[in-house]
């Protein structure tokens, strides 16, 4: 298979074979036929949660826009289309998502796959906008979820870490587009947030912090304002002691920002302020690596002090981290189930014998919080450690055995941590 690896180029895929079908029904065959086989996407995942040692399918051309509801105020979508391209359409409409990651090139169902979020109080992560999902079982028969479905919620399935089949088609929630403005903040002391972290969080309909642990601050705060005629945003030139940039930054200090999207309160439309990298910008490559670690809410300055602790640790290898909030969901395989998070994200360098070696020292400062890792990125927590902080893992082992019986979707990384039962 040309082109094995992954975007970050730190994993290599041990699937030989690629098919790129052209409908639902070649898909069906394709799997039916199929003694091992995987979805492979945006390739945006730093592990492998989507390797395969057989066959791999692509669902590139899959990416059409099939029906936008304006009754219902939905979009279903087929399993290949990535959100620049959705966003596009819906904004064109009259639409938008409720929230976007932070980077727009990945596709629908693989973000939504593994729980990737952005950021806000308000927000939860994008596969909490899913009402309704097709997937291609092992069998190669569909089989369909959908909200609020006695048997079959798409609860169990929105998070579905591509075991469960291959997802054909989404329906998502979509509400009127917006207009947004954002603006950078810089050195935010950390010790600030013991007592403010709710209004600095609360502050904006999105807000990132980035530091790189070189010093007790947050380097950059980056507020993303929801805009309507009532609320023009006459923005103060300080925030809790920081200062309003006067140009445009990069969340990584030092680096230009000609690829971040408009700064310095200019208005624009919803999809070119949520993520923080223009869509016209598509990165071939990343010369990085990443990790994320997902903690309750109510614990989060807590677990920032254990992480400032061993900084010395972490700081010689990083690029940046990013400090942001994601509300509760009811999905099954969210990080955020049932529960307000606070994502600690780590943008490393490429050095994985580095990284491999201080990511158990953060995972064992955060243990006491439950902290939950991201599905698509690098951790070394064992599943003794990882699976006890699922309470619904029981009942999606048996919705996988049910869509999947003899293991055909499933490889190393899900028979690990999902189907392995570890006492």
């Amino acid at each position: 298979m040309e082109n094995s690896h992954n975007w970050a180029g730190n994993f290599r895929y041990s699937g030989s074979q690629l098919y790129v079908p052209e409908n639902v029904e070649q898909v069906q065959e394709l799997v039916a036929q199929s003694r091992r086989i995987k979805v492979l996407g945006t390739r945006h995942s730093f592990n492998g949660i989507a390797d395969c040692t057989e066959s791999f399918l692509s669902l590139e051309k899959l990416n059409r826009v099939v029906d936008l509801d304006s009754v219902n105020n939905t979009v279903t979508v087929e399993g290949g289309i990535r959100y620049g391209e959705l966003c596009h359409y819906l904004h064109g409409r009259g639409y938008a998502l409720h929230n976007l990651a932070s980077l727009p090139h990945i596709s629908v169902a693989g973000a939504c796959a593994t729980a990737t979020h952005g950021s806000g109080d308000g927000n939860k992560n994008l596969a909490a906008a899913v009402r309704f999902m097709e997937i291609v079982k092992a069998d190669g028969e569909k089989v369909t979820f959908s909200r609020g479905d006695e048997k079959r919620d798409v609860a169990g399935a929105a998070v579905g870490l591509g075991g469960l089949g291959v997802v054909t088609k989404i329906m998502l929630d979509v509400i009127p587009s917006f207009l947004m403005s954002q603006y950078v903040y810089e050195s935010l002391p950390l010790e600030y947030l013991e007592d403010h972290l709710d209004e600095v969080f609360s502050s904006a309909y999105s807000v990132s912090l980035f530091t790189d642990w070189t010093d007790g601050s947050v380097h950059q705060v980056w507020r993303k304002f929801k805009l309507t005629r009532e609320n023009p945003m006459e923005m103060e030139g300080e925030f809790f002691g920081t200062t309003r940039a006067t140009a445009h930054r990069h969340p990584v200090r030092g680096m230009t920002a000609e690829n971040c999207n408009e700064q310095l309160g200019v208005p624009g439309p919803w999809h070119e302020r949520l993520p923080h990298f223009r869509m016209d910008f598509t990165p071939s490559t990343g010369d990085e690596l990443q990790s994320e670690y997902l903690v309750p809410r109510v614990a989060a300055y807590q677990a920032l002090r254990e992480v400032h602790r061993v900084r010395q640790h972490i700081s010689p290898l990083l690029h940046v981290s990013e400090i942001r909030t994601v509300a509760a969901d009811d999905l099954w395989m969210s990080p955020c189930y049932k529960q307000d998070s606070v994502g600690i994200h780590f943008t490393w360098k490429s050095d994985w014998q580095g990284v491999k070696q201080v990511l158990p020292i953060i995972e064992d400062q955060l243990a006491p919080f439950q902290a939950r890792p991201h599905w698509g990125k690098l951790f070394t927590m064992s599943p003794d450690g990882l699976q006890p902080l699922y309470t619904k893992l029981p009942d999606f082992r048996h919705l996988m055995l049910e869509c999947d019986p003899q293991g055909k979707f499933r490889n190393e990384f899900l028979e690990r941590y999902v189907v392995g039962v570890h006492n």
